[in-house]
């Protein structure tokens, strides 16, 4: 079993930074591979970046790619999704997940992560 919690969300304006992290608990946790998504207002939940354990690879959204960045520090159970130049639209609870099918490839499919942490808020005023 995957515990996973996330933190660092908060309220930033347009153009800031934050930096959101994910600690997860259970044996398993370092080789899975890991995922942000992020759900808006009246929105389906969205996939935006993913990092696998074996080789690092890396998969990002069109809308974040290049101001985005996923990393995961292994020998602290946490991943780290560092967000630059946020925009309005940027504006969700931003979920971590874990996928158990896969170690070193990467999914945008919600439907391949099997545990979620509960989400936290990110605001981006104009």
């Amino acid at each position: 079993q995957v515990q996973l919690e996330e933190s660092g969300g908060g309220l930033v304006q347009a153009g800031g930074s934050l930096r959101l992290s994910c600690a997860g608990s259970g044996r398993a946790f370092g080789s899975y591979t890991m995922g942000w998504f992020r759900q808006a207002p009246g929105k389906e939940r969205e996939f935006v970046a993913a990092i696998a354990w074996i080789g690092g690879s890396t998969l990002y959204a069109a809308s974040v790619r290049g101001r985005f960045t996923i990393s995961r520090d292994n020998a602290k159970n946490t991943v780290y999704l560092q967000m630059n130049s946020l925009k309005p639209e940027d504006t969700a609870v931003y979920h971590c997940a874990a996928s158990s099918r896969f170690t070193s490839m990467v999914s945008k499919d919600r439907h391949d992560y099997d545990y979620w942490g509960q989400g936290t808020r990110v605001t981006v005023s104009s």
